[in-house]
């Protein structure tokens, strides 16, 4: 197990000094990912959206179990570049490519990412950009579901639903966004640290240190 008090320390080990000020390498991939998952919302408004329907005409609110595709770059950049401001940034710019190149919802994707993105974001703040293990990795997911949720009271007309509605929704958005932005966006970032991707980046050099 390894205790060193510094950047490249274990993901659940709380470092005691580190620079969270942004490299243009940090600027750079940043910009990489959100576009690579402005991408993948491309695909998924319409797989995620039918998956979001079909389960929303068998119970509504149950369509929240889809969302958490939607949810993951702010997990991814939290988890990869690690300073403040990853999570917003990585899920705004996925939501503006997602908006511009085309979609459903239109401007307000970007209202969205918004929101999502700064869920992702107090999660990360919360534990002072020191802790990027699993249990991180599932909150940041969640609170950008309960963020997206939130949001969708006032821009999608969900305040006037049904208590039944709002509480099924809200517990499947929160448990896909632990899921599928948080679980998943782990392992995303552990499976391309492996390949050596990440190496310029503490999330690579964890991985490295237990090869």
């Amino acid at each position: 197990m390894h205790t060193a008090a510094s950047e490249t320390s274990s993901p659940s080990t709380p470092r005691t000094s580190r620079d969270l000020r942004w490299r243009v390498v940090d600027i750079v991939v940043a910009s990489v990912i959100g576009v690579a998952t402005g991408l993948l919302f491309l695909f998924w408004n319409n797989v995620g959206y039918a998956w979001f329907s079909a389960a929303d005409a068998l119970t509504p609110g149950l369509g929240g179990v889809a969302v958490g595709i939607w949810l993951i770059g702010g997990v991814l950049g939290g988890l990869i570049i690690r300073k403040p401001g990853a999570a917003l940034f990585v899920e705004l710019l996925a939501a503006i490519v997602s908006a511009l190149v085309g979609n459903q919802w239109g401007i307000e994707t970007i209202y969205s990412g918004l929101a999502q993105g700064l869920g992702a974001e107090l999660v990360f703040a919360i534990f002072a950009y020191r802790r990027f293990g699993l249990v991180p990795a599932m909150l940041a997911g969640a609170a950008a579901g309960a963020a997206a949720w939130t949001l969708e009271l006032f821009v999608s007309g969900n305040l006037a639903k049904s208590a039944e509605f709002l509480g099924l929704y809200f517990t499947t958005v929160v448990i896909s966004g632990a899921v599928l932005a948080g679980l998943l966006g782990w392992l995303i970032v552990r499976g391309l640290a492996a390949t050596g991707a990440l190496s310029r980046f503490a999330a690579g050099q964890d991985v490295a240190q237990r090869v």
